[in-house]
């Protein structure tokens, strides 16, 4: 008996340990994000999986919009994903500067040249960090991988998340799940076929 209670206690421990650094790396991250640090926020990002993340959300918009009009053949869907991945790629290269990506996960809004006007995007800097708060919003993708979702509602079109990835010793930023409205957008910028 002695030794059930010790290992529930040492999970629980383990579970908070987990969650509390969790929390306390988005808490980071928001307040680098309501100071509008963008050195600090890129500190907490990983951008190579960040950028993969919405070079791969776009193309996917993208191949939903021409499916859509016609029938995709498995062609076409490699050429998007090859071609149109480096043109969606460039694209968010764009948006993850320091100051773009500070400015959408502070204001949920982005102007900046060669990508189509972001607006409506919920802003990071407006989350509670609380436990209460980000109970209900937390969702275990991987055990390294968490999504806090960002939006008020769950509902799919106006859905919005953040990815965490435990990467060295901490949590570091490395998805944004965009609105499907913002996705649209941006795929209906890149070239149609």
């Amino acid at each position: 008996m002695r030794w059930l209670l010790a290992t529930l206690a040492a999970v629980f421990i383990f579970v908070l340990i987990y969650l509390g650094s969790a929390a306390s790396a988005l808490s980071t991250l928001a307040a680098a994000v309501r100071a509008g640090d963008g050195a600090a926020v890129l500190e907490q990002t990983d951008v190579r999986r960040l950028r993969r993340s919405l070079t791969d959300q776009v193309v996917n918009a993208y191949l939903d919009r021409i499916g859509a009009v016609r029938k995709v053949s498995a062609t076409e869907k490699m050429l998007v994903n090859t071609y149109g991945a480096t043109i969606a790629d460039a694209m968010v290269a764009k948006m993850l500067t320091a100051d773009k990506l500070t400015q959408m996960l502070k204001s949920g809004n982005l102007n900046a040249p060669g990508v189509p006007p972001i607006a409506g995007l919920p802003a990071l800097g407006n989350l509670r960090t609380d436990w209460s708060s980000l109970l209900g919003r937390l969702h275990v993708i991987q055990p390294v991988l968490l999504g806090i979702r960002i939006s008020d509602t769950p509902d799919p079109e106006g859905y919005a998340a953040i990815n965490l990835h435990y990467e060295g010793l901490d949590w570091k930023l490395s998805g944004i799940e965009l609105p499907k409205a913002i996705l649209r957008d941006l795929a209906a910028s890149l070239p149609v076929r």
